[in-house]
């Protein structure tokens, strides 16, 4: 456990030997969804995970705001040590991108298929599930906030039902909060390109071959607007990357340099 500077306590746990390495979630999920990472990174490197405020065993302090998630995670930082890297999927990455951005005091950075939007139409949705989501979030219909989420990650209906029904779903509603902090964390949706070319170490945007294009077309955008930012496309990877395949990307750019 470690506090940020708000005095939230976040819940963390540390693997492994060697090299600093932070790991950052996206959304609806807590330091447990990347922790096979960190064991697949662990014969390497020192690997901290940590639950993003409001969620798992991490306390909660109103009112929200990107930059107290950006102090949340210079704390997970200086906890981990003087030199970490960073490694953020889908909409942790963009924290940690808006992280970089501040200045915060890292060696390297890698991101996962963060979702920005390129299309006027992709930015339109954006907007409604942002009015959507507040509103279901104000009235306390925690449910209703989890499925337009499920919708904005393209899941069906049959398949959403079927979430409804399941013994995780109330799992599910407990993290339905954080939801409005991951889509403030994300801005407007599209790709932040002025605060990105203020980014000062080393970026690898990465993306699965068997995402849809949007995503792959997003990650590169990243790696264009960071002064430094490098692209790669795994092979028969999609948004759930396998662990075991994207862990030596990580380490062989970890390492370099």
């Amino acid at each position: 456990m470690t506090l940020s500077r708000d005095g939230t306590p976040l819940a963390l746990e540390r693997t492994g030997r060697g090299p600093a390495v932070v790991l950052v979630s996206g959304a609806m999920s807590t330091g447990a969804t990347v922790a096979s990472l960190a064991a697949a990174l662990a014969e390497r490197f020192e690997v901290t995970v940590y639950d993003r405020r409001g969620r798992g065993a991490s306390g909660d302090t109103p009112p929200y705001a990107v930059e107290r998630e950006i102090e949340d995670l210079a704390a997970v930082v200086a906890e981990a040590g003087e030199g970490a890297c960073l490694y953020g999927v889908s909409s942790g990455g963009a924290l940690v991108l808006r992280a970089l951005a501040a200045g915060l005091p890292v060696r390297r950075a890698a991101v996962y298929e963060v979702p920005y939007a390129l299309a006027d139409e992709a930015l339109r949705g954006r907007a409604e599930y942002t009015a959507r989501l507040t509103g279901a979030l104000e009235e306390g219909r925690r449910g209703d906030a989890v499925e337009l989420f499920l919708r904005l990650t393209g899941l069906g209906e049959a398949v959403i039902e079927g979430a409804r029904q399941s013994p995780l779903w109330s799992g599910m509603e407990s993290l339905a909060a954080s939801l409005a902090y991951d889509d403030a964390v994300m801005g407007d949706g599209s790709v932040p390109r002025a605060l990105l070319a203020s980014v000062r170490v080393p970026v690898l945007s990465v993306a699965g071959d068997a995402s849809p294009a949007w995503l792959r077309e997003a990650a590169g955008a990243v790696a264009e607007a960071v002064p430094d930012g490098a692209y790669r496309v795994l092979a028969g990877q999609t948004h759930l990357v396998e662990p075991e395949v994207l862990a030596p990307v990580l380490a062989e750019f970890f390492t370099a340099g």
